[in-house]
């Protein structure tokens, strides 16, 4: 297959947002990856921001970093982790991504003195983002467009698919349109009339919907799938439910495919059913919905608490780890705030739970809070993984606490005109340079050499690694000595020794800190081995408790 004949399947969303057109994209994507079809996937986000990276998590979520270094939509961590694809910077575009090429080009003169307008310069170039997915080695390309059927900001990315799908014709493109079908209580009754309306507005674009899924909290009637197929102009069997799950959204994929979602879809795109290969898959749900498991408890203590997405791939890598150890996790999730202010105690706070984690994150606010819960968990033996600002902060708490440095701080939080008197963490001097520049962080998957005999390496049963960053400051080497002679471990670098990639604590039975961010590389069948390490001495604890 070339790439003139890669596949296109479209997939938007209606009535209200938050309705899972992520996981129904990523399970899409498994579904056909495991008929043995070659699946790339990307989304396109109608915000007018460039990417999400300067964005709060209260605003977007946490900021899923890929290997190439592309600040991006958490939706692509459902991608890599459903579908086990290597996203990348041609996996998700925003309105602001689209119109800053547009502008550049017409500052170049690139489009000779004419008119700029949204249709076509903009829709043009919405439809170069989506051949990016095209190649020899791509059979079929989904995209997922952010927002809601009817939002003025999308109306450009809608354009664009039509114009696209009138390009490569039928039988290689078709639109999967997610809607809701609400439950009203009161009246005990589900209603379609606004999945109707959502797909009028589609339609009064020029875009049909081939498939229609439905969110549902209750199941459908015949006279359900009767309605919407006659009034949404699809075919009764092209009209899936899509009812919440009861466990864990990876059952999303089974019931998909036991409506033969990915059948139609093959079918429909003009590309042989082979067979679906999902034993694995199914294994993975019986582990989850298991009973008797040993309960383990994991207290994540971060600033962004109130907002479950903010810490997404952190909880699904817990959730990973907890599958791999075959124990049921239980999140104890802490605001740092509340520790920091005194209205939390934190022995109080962390009291019961196996293990500590302190996620990543910019600024001061909080900080003395994760501070504190690292020094219970170290002085207390209890497991802890430290990530990105969360290794950093260990390392404050070590200086100030075990190597005697009174006022030990990262540079990062620098009151004006106040410098902390041991900048533990810092900028390095050629970061002050490239800073200045206006450059921004080390983002991506970078190298990093594990130390022989460190929990570290034999987490990961190797050598070396890469793994995916995102900060700016770093561990200040000149405190590196005095740090192993009081007791850490640099257990991982850069290859030239010149970066502290990893720390951990010999004498601690679990005690792990990292500069990046394993979380976006673990899976739901493969956890990520400082997860699945952490979880199984979070679980050893219990039977010492015992």
């Amino acid at each position: 297959m070339n790439a003139k004949n890669t596949k296109h399947v479209f997939i938007t969303g209606g009535v209200v947002s938050s309705l899972g057109k992520g996981i129904t994209a990523a399970s899409i994507a498994l579904l056909l990856k495991r008929r043995g079809y070659r699946v790339r996937i990307q989304k396109l986000d109608p915000y007018v921001n460039v990417d999400p990276g300067t964005m709060s998590p209260y605003e977007h979520g946490e900021v899923f970093v890929t290997d190439d270094g592309a600040e991006t939509d958490l939706d692509l961590g459902h991608y890599e982790r459903f579908a086990d694809l290597a996203c990348s910077k041609a996996s998700n575009y925003t309105t602001g991504r689209i119109y800053q090429t547009v502008i550049e080009r017409e500052r170049r003169g690139d489009y000779l003195g004419k008119t700029v307008q949204v249709v076509p310069h903009i829709t043009d170039e919405i439809k170069r983002a989506i051949r990016t997915l095209d190649g020899d080695d791509v059979d079929i390309a989904i995209t997922e467009i952010g927002g809601t059927a009817g939002d003025i900001e999308s109306l450009p990315f809608l354009e664009a698919i039509r114009q696209y799908r009138q390009e490569i014709g039928p039988r290689n493109g078709l639109f999967v349109h997610l809607t809701l079908v609400p439950y009203l209580r009161a009246a005990g009754e589900l209603k379609t009339k606004p999945s109707q309306q959502s797909v009028g507005i589609l339609r009064e674009i020029g875009i049909i919907p081939d498939i229609l899924v439905c969110r549902c909290e209750e199941p459908l009637e015949k006279e359900h799938f009767r309605k919407l197929a006659m009034f949404c102009n699809v075919r009764p069997e092209l009209v899936i439910e899509e009812l919440d799950v009861a466990n864990t959204i990876y059952e999303v994929p089974l019931e998909l495919a036991k409506q033969e979602l990915d059948t139609y879809i093959l079918e429909m795109l003009d590309l042989h059913v082979r067979d679906l290969k999902l034993d694995d898959w199914e294994d993975l749900i019986q582990r989850v919905v298991a009973k008797d498991k040993p309960k383990v408890e994991i207290a994540v203590v971060g600033k962004y608490i109130q907002l479950k997405d903010a810490y997404k791939s952190i909880y699904e890598a817990l959730d990973h780890g907890a599958i791999a150890n075959r124990v049921k996790l239980v999140i104890r999730q802490l605001d740092s705030e509340d520790i920091e202010t005194g209205k939390v105690d934190v022995a109080e706070a962390l009291a019961g739970v196996q293990g500590v984690l302190v996620p990543g994150g910019f600024g001061n606010r909080g900080i003395e809070g994760k501070i504190a819960a690292i020094r219970h968990a170290r002085e207390h033996g209890i497991p802890f993984l430290g990530i990105c600002l969360g290794m950093q902060c260990a390392v404050i708490e070590f200086a100030r606490h075990v190597c005697g440095l009174a006022g030990a701080n990262s540079a990062e939080f620098d009151a004006p005109g106040k410098a902390t008197p041991h900048p533990v963490i810092h900028l390095m001097e050629e970061q002050k340079k490239v800073i200045n520049l206006g450059g921004t962080m080390r983002l991506g998957a970078w190298p990093c050499e594990l130390t022989a005999g460190s929990q570290a390496a034999a987490a990961y049963g190797a050598g070396s690694v890469r793994e995916r960053h995102r900060h700016r400051y770093e561990f200040n080497n000149a405190y590196r000595d005095q740090f192993v002679a009081a007791g850490m471990t640099v257990a991982g670098t850069s290859p030239d020794g010149m970066l502290v990639e990893m720390i951990e604590l010999g004498d601690h039975p679990w005690f792990v800190g990292c500069q990046f961010h394993p979380e976006f590389k673990s899976r739901p069948l493969a956890a990520h081995p400082l997860f699945r390490e952490f979880v199984a001495a979070a679980a050893r604890t219990l039977v010492k408790e015992a």
